[in-house]
């Protein structure tokens, strides 16, 4: 058997630290380099892109109702804010990519296959998240929101703000529609079981509430609107999971028997 000076083990470990310190950088560089090409592709249809995130508003204003900027640089910067948030968001499953792929190698088999799969699906949940509130919430909060102003009182949304309000809405829906997953996970871990979950139900959905008065707007509408979502998805998440414990039972039962 080969000897090794005592210090042999230290240089290895720190040579592998390097190696992944490395390998972090390239990808972190190769997922900056990714947002930075689908930026520059959109830099150039950034007003048109911020009149397309403005149409569920600008369908509801009234005749003599338009939206303002008061910022000198707002009507530069605020479309240039929104493809950079949307050049992110585009670039998201590139990013992931890149952080599973230096994830993966340290994972077990049984691991890999059960993350990859809630990995994709956190991704198709979230898109969707934000698409609800795009094509389901948006029309009804506006409408709601312009026929609630009092009489004499013009609607004139600066845009600043107008996009402020979409982002916050988007990141709620598209985070608030990550619930199945983080039920799923929290079930997986151990941290609780389908069985307290279920029998905690009333407090989850009171929570569910609250959620949703904490990461919307200060209405109530869209309280509702991401309250409901929530708990319709936890059922979801809390279906799955049953399936989930019963096949992992199954297969913990096969595996008992081939060692017999």
């Amino acid at each position: 058997m080969a000897q090794y000076p005592p210090d042999h083990n230290d240089n290895v470990r720190e040579q592998s630290f390097i190696s992944h310190l490395v390998e972090l950088r390239e990808r972190l560089l190769r997922s900056l380099l990714c947002v930075l090409i689908i930026f520059l592709a959109l830099f150039y249809f950034a007003n048109d892109l911020y009149s397309l995130i403005a149409a569920p508003l600008l369908k509801h204003l009234s005749v003599n109702s338009t939206m303002i900027a008061t910022g000198v640089a707002a009507p530069f910067i605020t479309p240039v804010k929104l493809t950079f948030f949307l050049s992110l968001l585009i670039a998201m499953p590139y990013i992931l990519y890149q952080a599973w792929a230096f994830i993966a190698p340290g994972l077990y088999e049984n691991e890999r296959r059960f993350a990859l799969p809630l990995l994709i699906s956190s991704i198709v949940l979230f898109y969707t998240g934000i698409a609800f509130a795009f094509f389901v919430v948006f029309p009804l909060l506006f409408a709601f929101l312009t026929t609630t102003a009092p009489a004499g009182v013009t609607v004139m949304t600066d845009i600043s703000r107008y996009l402020d309000f979409v982002l916050q809405i988007f990141f709620a829906f598209g985070l608030a529609f990550e619930v199945p997953v983080v039920t799923i996970l929290l079930v997986w871990s151990g941290f609780t079981s389908v069985e307290s979950l279920r029998q905690n139900r009333p407090y989850i959905i009171v929570t569910a509430f609250v959620i949703g008065m904490l990461l919307t707007p200060p209405d109530v509408l869209s309280q509702i609107l991401l309250a409901l979502p929530i708990w319709c998805l936890f059922e979801l998440g809390l279906f799955f999971s049953r399936k989930f414990i019963r096949q992992q039972g199954n297969t913990k039962n096969t595996i008992y028997a081939d060692e017999k």
